[in-house]
């Protein structure tokens, strides 16, 4: 379920959304819906997803991404979870107001890419630390670019 639901946030629902907006809004051009749904999908609704499942479930995130089966390590990722709830938030109301994509946008690609270069420093990677690695860089480098390209303007 965890491949599915990360894949589903960082490339299918994105790419999708992308399609239907260049169909029905061919004016709103790629980079611009490329920005609005990476950073509804694969920052909004992604961490929000990430961080709800870190804050009920602690012990998942600790022991099948992390590897720790300490249960004070649970305190550390709840508390990932809330920061991960915040951004994914701001995310999700970006779909509500076009002024929140670049802050949202800027924060999450902050966190996914930074998140992803410590994931590919761990040379004992899961599978699901791969999935973790790969998507956050690929949302991270995908909202930068975006957010590049919209500043150059």
């Amino acid at each position: 379920m965890y491949f599915i639901v990360v894949l589903l946030t960082t490339v299918a629902l994105p790419i999708a959304s992308i399609a239907i907006e260049l169909v029905f809004r061919p004016e709103f051009g790629l980079i611009a819906a490329a920005g609005k749904w990476f950073v509804f999908w694969g920052v909004g609704i992604r961490l929000l997803m990430a961080g709800t499942s870190q804050v009920v479930r602690p012990s998942f995130t600790a022991s099948s991404i992390f590897r720790i089966k300490d249960f004070a390590a649970e305190k550390i990722v709840a508390e990932l979870g809330y920061a991960n709830i915040s951004m994914g938030l701001a995310g999700a109301f970006s779909l509500l107001s076009q002024a929140w994509i670049v802050p949202a946008g800027l924060a999450g690609a902050l966190f996914l890419g930074l998140a992803g270069i410590k994931h590919a420093m761990n040379s004992e990677r899961s599978p699901k630390e791969n999935v973790a690695m790969t998507t956050d860089l690929f949302v991270a480098c995908v909202v930068a670019i975006c957010l590049g390209s919209l500043a150059v303007r």
